[in-house]
């Protein structure tokens, strides 16, 4: 294997804002010359075919948590790679101990990816317990330390009991924009099937940390004409969010588009994009909205939609679980949407370019 080995750990390839913000940061250090190897728990996901296509990828085999120390040991004893980084929880434990025991020396860095104390508050005392005493001695073993936003930060040093200190704040990259082909706007446009002027979007899997049906409530109090709602992806909740519509009277006002690998078409043909989650741990949807121009209203949920809209500058934000107060900011923004240009440049903060050499710099490779 060649020098400068960077293996990226994680459970697999879904279509998350993980596993995009993983592999644009991996595009962008081989573009430097590091040799990038994705190694994953199992080899599944929609993204997989993408990861497959432009990096190595290593399918561990491993569908028992409890089995991984061992599996990835073997594969940082054979492989030998010069860095380690892994995303999310348990592997963000599991990992820097796996690095320990192999005996092999390499940098891990961890990154937490959403607000923990949140999406495992209902999984029992004995889960929060080994959490918080996985968190405490596991991350002291990493090299470094990364959260993607403030308020996970605060929530895992809270929950870690380690001083902030040992924490760096790294948002995660969205790509620079690229004007999407003829072809994929016309198919973003044939779902739509309405004019445009009051076409809204959300995107993100069906799972009740997004509360899809709180925004699906919130669109039926609109008062707009030819108003429609397309939600863009999948997952085990479209069921019950479906039943919703029926009951709500909304079937020829909402569209269902599926997973979609490039999300940009249907952002640019969209007239607001809206985020109505119970927490997030960043909120990478927001910036591939913005990223594209298109104005946005967000729950003020933790953490990140607020660190990216700073404060409502760049979108509107509601409080969490308000149905009125959402659709009565859907209303404003669909009357007197923000700057486009305003929305695109500040987008550009999250470049993957500057993210990936924040986690350089988190590596010791730049100063």
């Amino acid at each position: 294997m060649k020098n400068n080995t960077i293996s990226i750990i994680l459970p697999n390839f879904g279509g998350g804002g993980a596993e995009r913000a993983y592999l644009e940061i991996a595009k962008e250090l081989a573009k430097r010359d590091y040799f990038v190897e994705f190694v994953l728990m199992h080899c599944s996901g929609e993204l997989l075919d993408k990861a497959q296509s432009l990096f190595s990828v290593v399918d561990l085999k491993c569908n028992r948590l409890r089995n991984l120390p061992k599996i990835l040991i073997s594969y940082l004893q054979k492989n030998k790679p010069d860095f380690l980084i892994a995303s999310m929880w348990p592997l963000t434990v599991i990992a820097p101990f796996s690095q320990l025991l192999s005996k092999h020396k390499c940098k891990v860095l961890i990154c937490e990816q959403n607000y923990l104390s949140a999406q495992y508050q209902n999984r029992g005392w004995l889960n929060w317990i080994l959490m918080r005493i996985s968190m405490a001695i596991g991350y002291r073993l990493a090299y470094s330390r990364l959260g993607v936003s403030v308020g996970v930060i605060n929530d895992i040093v809270n929950l870690s009991g380690l001083p902030k200190k040992m924490f760096k704040l790294v948002y995660n990259p969205v790509p620079i924009f690229k004007e999407p082909s003829k072809k994929l706007i016309n198919h973003a446009e044939k779902l739509w099937s309405c004019p445009s002027g009051a076409r809204i979007i959300t995107v993100g899997s069906f799972k009740s940390q997004k509360n899809h049906s709180l925004l699906l409530k919130a669109f039926a109090k609109l008062n707009i004409t030819d108003a429609k709602l397309m939600f863009v992806g999948e997952g085990k909740g479209r069921e019950p969010l479906s039943l919703l519509v029926e009951e709500l009277g909304l079937a020829d006002k909402i569209i269902f588009a599926g997973f979609q690998t490039d999300t940009t078409p249907f952002y640019l043909t969209a007239d607001l994009f809206v985020l109505s989650s119970n927490y997030e741990g960043f909120g990478n949807v927001i910036v591939e909205a913005l990223a594209c121009g298109t104005p946005i209203v967000s729950t003020d949920c933790p953490s990140g939609p607020s660190e990216i809209l700073k404060k409502g500058q760049f979108g509107k934000l509601v409080p969490v679980n308000d149905i009125n107060a959402l659709a009565i900011a859907i209303s404003q923004q669909i009357k007197a949407p923000l700057n486009r240009d305003l929305l695109i440049k500040r987008a550009l903060d999250f470049s993957p370019e500057k993210i990936t050499n924040k986690y350089l710099c988190s590596l010791g490779e730049l100063n």
